[in-house]
């Protein structure tokens, strides 16, 4: 199955990057190097024995993929800096946001001779650096990817045989376009949302009080405020969107319960509950 993946390099050592590292090291003769901007996670990471050795320049055309674990402007920033190192090579970015990435990368991978694919792994945690990684994170989870193309049946192929030690029940092909929209609704939406209704000044009180639906609620409230800001402004014209759709539905729900109207709220109520049956089953 994978008696031709060797090596494999990881830029980016957090929960994420860590993650793609013990994942690909469960397969044994598969070489992991890794490399972040703080050296000395790296070196925590190759004393946990997630990887290898550091990943260096001269490393990168040996190696069958590269996985870009940072944010958007950090893959674009890494790939136009070592783009003379990367031909022959496949390079995968697991940012949260793919529209700017793809638009800027995908000809530099052309000229340059290397594959450069879009990459989003649909698994996560509300914690982030690699001392929460896991090698597990992955398995049975989605994981969305962006080709330069929607016809090469070879290159899908390739792709998927090189996930495969991530374990990921799923793979979606779709265009940035189309995943940058649904992620508005889908991941980032849910996260402002959290966010906010912590921000309640009844919140300190709720011990005692709450249960399952405030935890699935404010679950993704604790987040990474750095990476989150640029992921929410990379995707600014599909979150605004949401945001509209979202307030209009809010108010709704106000306006009815603010005017007494029982049948107008119990309507909402029923309608949401049925769309939630509809998109998810029962």
């Amino acid at each position: 199955m994978n008696e031709k993946m060797k090596r494999v390099g990881i830029v980016g050592l957090g929960l994420i990057g860590g993650s793609i590292a013990k994942a690909y090291k469960r397969t044994p003769g598969i070489t992991v190097l890794g490399a972040d901007c703080d050296a000395s996670i790296v070196d925590f990471a190759r004393l946990a024995e997630a990887v290898d050795a550091e990943l260096t320049d001269a490393d990168l055309k040996n190696c069958d993929v590269v996985f870009l674990a940072i944010y958007p402007q950090g893959v674009i920033d890494w790939v136009l800096s070592k783009k003379e190192f990367l031909a022959g090579t496949t390079v995968i970015d697991c940012a949260g946001t793919k529209g700017r990435i793809c638009e800027k990368i995908f000809p530099v991978a052309k000229a340059h001779g290397f594959i450069f694919v879009g990459g989003h792994p649909m698994a996560g945690l509300h914690r982030s650096g690699f001392k929460f990684s896991r090698e597990d994170l992955f398995d049975g989870e989605p994981m969305v990817i962006v080709p330069p193309g929607n016809d090469d049946i070879r290159l899908f192929d390739k792709i998927k045989t090189l996930l495969e030690p991530l374990g990921f029940g799923r793979i979606s092909v779709t265009t940035s376009a189309e995943h940058d929209e649904i992620i508005a609704f889908a991941s980032q939406m849910p996260h402002i949302i959290s966010n906010a209704f912590v921000k309640s000044p009844t919140a300190p009180r709720h011990k005692g009080y709450s249960a399952g639906s405030y935890r699935d609620l404010s679950r993704v409230a604790r987040l990474d405020p750095d990476m989150w800001t640029e992921l929410f402004f990379e995707n600014k014209s599909y979150l605004l969107g949401e945001f509209d759709t979202f307030i209009a539905s809010m108010q709704a729900y106000r306006d009815a319960l603010e005017s007494g109207d029982t049948k107008k709220l119990r309507s909402l109520l029923d309608d949401g509950s049925r769309i939630k049956r509809e998109v998810d089953g029962p």
